[in-house]
């Protein structure tokens, strides 16, 4: 397995999420996608949920600290003012937090999913915050996120582009998305459901080879596709009465597909 398999925390199997959870991270990642400036909402979340702090401060992170451990992340999206971005964070999204005996902790709602709020609402940071601006922001959001293993955020951010499109370049990014969404299937281990959509993708995406021209640039997924298949056949060869490990532990030991943005 390549060096680069290593790279996500999500390249291995993800927990069913409460739909309330869900909810919160769809809300964040659509404000991120829609608009660059909104990044910032997945700051917060990252910092009151991560174990050291909480443990730290059980009853809840000074409003000093937090605002230190948020400037360099802020920083990074051209926001130099962390005090104004955690007052306006806090009523545009009250449901981050509520305040404690010592300062702010993560709100009720998280209950017990606090550590993997933070890691993913950091991951999806660390893919969002590096792109290009501008009219290629949403493509480089989707092939940033595909490639740090967060498929269901990378179906978030094509979808809009495959609604605007037409003729061959939609049904291609509908290739990606499907792509995509047999990944977010794996991480569940949902068979049925990967091999179903993964068969679909690389019907879209064969003619092109898996070399998508956009208005924005040129997704290269070859690697991808051929990974995918793979797996596909793999995936079609077993049988109903397989164990989880014959049929779902060959598909991880492969590599980690990624696209590139070219």
């Amino acid at each position: 397995m390549s060096d680069d398999c290593n790279l996500t925390p999500f390249w291995q199997r993800q927990p069913q999420l409460p739909l309330q959870i869900q909810r919160f991270f769809q809300a964040r990642m659509e404000a991120a996608l829609g608009d660059p400036e909104a990044r910032q909402v997945l700051v917060w979340p990252t910092i009151l949920g991560a174990p050291g702090l909480r443990k730290a401060h059980p009853e809840g992170i000074p409003e000093a600290p937090l605002r230190d451990h948020a400037a360099r992340m802020l920083s990074a999206l051209g926001h130099h003012d962390p005090a104004a971005a955690w007052q306006a964070h806090l009523a545009a999204w009250p449901d981050t937090a509520e305040t404690g005996a010592t300062g702010w902790r993560p709100a009720a709602a998280w209950g017990a999913w606090g550590p993997l709020v933070s890691l993913r609402c950091g991951w999806q940071l660390a893919a969002l915050t590096p792109l290009p601006l501008g009219a290629r922001y949403p493509l480089a959001c989707g092939v940033s996120l595909f490639n740090h293993g967060l498929y269901h955020e990378c179906h978030d951010a094509l979808e809009p582009l495959w609604d605007a499109a037409e003729g061959s370049l939609k049904s291609q990014l509908q290739g990606l998305i499907l792509l995509a969404g047999g990944y977010h299937h794996l991480q569940q281990h949902n068979l049925r459901g990967m091999l179903a959509l993964w068969e679909e993708s690389l019907g879209r995406l064969e003619d092109c080879g898996g070399r998508l021209a956009t208005p924005w640039g040129e997704v290269r997924a070859e690697l991808a596709l051929d990974l995918t298949a793979r797996r596909l056949d793999h995936g079609k060869r077993m049988t109903d009465d397989a164990d989880d490990d014959a049929v779902i532990g060959p598909l991880w030991a492969l590599d980690r597909p990624t696209w590139e943005l070219a």
